[in-house]
């Protein structure tokens, strides 16, 4: 008998490097593990925090048979394969990877808290999240960052094409 896993979203951002191809290269190691099941389109958003370069977001559907720690792990390590660099809080980054539902799983502590504490107040996490699981945004959701600046410009099949054309690429 196969347990069917649990239904978890990470939220996926990148703003210097080559950001569409940090993406794609995500996703491809999710689906090379066998757990990704789906994926928003690719949104730019305007940055919060210092100023630096829009982002490029999306959000990605996961299958897991793995706890939300092994979760978390997971998304460090597609941080460290994208050299990603903790300078400042909300700074630039060529990969941020959160963790915003797992499950009906709610926690709260200094290492993980899921519901993500702040995915309600982005849009660059709602629109995408809506996507892919609309019963999970309400319309009150979308009102309320509806002033945030964040535009869906591609499928996720054409992150390869993006990264194609960028000047980093």
């Amino acid at each position: 008998m196969t347990h069917a896993g649990t239904r978890a979203f990470v939220g996926m951002g990148a703003n210097i490097g080559n950001p569409a191809a940090q993406l794609a290269d995500a996703l491809d190691a999710l689906g090379d593990a066998g757990v990704l099941v789906a994926c928003s389109g690719v949104y730019r958003s305007a940055p919060i925090g210092p100023e630096q370069p829009s982002f490029l977001n999306l959000v990605a559907e996961l299958e897991l048979t793995e706890g939300p720690y092994e979760l978390l792990a997971r998304c460090q390590a597609l941080e460290a394969a994208a050299h990603r660099v903790r300078r400042e809080r909300w700074g630039p980054r060529t990969l941020d990877v959160d963790v915003l539902l797992y499950g009906k799983v709610e926690q709260r502590d200094p290492e993980l808290v899921i519901p993500h504490p702040r995915m309600r107040e982005r849009r660059f996490v709602l629109d995408p999240l809506a996507e892919l699981a609309p019963e999970l945004v309400t319309v009150g959701d979308l009102r309320a960052v509806a002033d945030q600046e964040c535009e869906r410009i591609a499928a996720a099949d054409r992150l390869r094409d993006l990264a194609a054309a960028s000047p980093e690429g």
